[in-house]
């Protein structure tokens, strides 16, 4: 048995604010998130498939975290949930894409939340590996499987 793993990177902007933070993230600020995911899985053995040797078709991978991910979050304002009313109400009267988390909007949370949604969302002959998410070119956190 070959496991093999494959990776899609995918980019999107987003804002978010850390409610009560002591430092500038307390304020809303944007990043542009670069995003890449890997699965895991074996290759297709089957000489009559045009996707023989193939793990998952790199178009498949991107279209279902474009659909469930990037088009969720890309372009989007992210906060918790327990913010005040009087300051949610107004930027939903005002904006479209607001999301509320049931937690800080750090890139370890978000990172968990992505996990979540792929995993019910890929085919069942492959696994989801790990999740890489940069909130800047320096800074990133990683989920593994193995880990949780």
């Amino acid at each position: 048995m070959t496991l093999i793993r494959i990776t899609k990177k995918f980019d999107f902007e987003m804002a978010h604010a850390l409610m009560g933070y002591d430092g500038l993230c307390k304020n809303i600020h944007g990043h542009s998130y670069k995003l890449f995911v890997t699965v895991t899985g074996q290759p297709l053995q089957d000489d009559k498939s045009p996707k023989n040797g193939m793990v998952l078709d790199f178009s498949l991978l991107k279209d279902i975290v474009k659909k469930s991910i990037i088009e969720k979050y890309d372009h989007s304002l992210v906060l918790n949930s327990n913010m005040p009313e009087s300051l949610i109400k107004p930027l939903k009267k005002n904006y479209e894409r607001i999301i509320l988390m049931q937690s800080q909007p750090t890139t370890e949370n978000i990172i968990i939340e992505i996990a979540k949604i792929l995993k019910s969302k890929l085919p069942k002959n492959v696994k989801l590996f790990s999740i890489r998410l940069y909130e800047t070119d320096s800074s990133y956190a990683e989920w593994y499987a193995s880990d949780n």
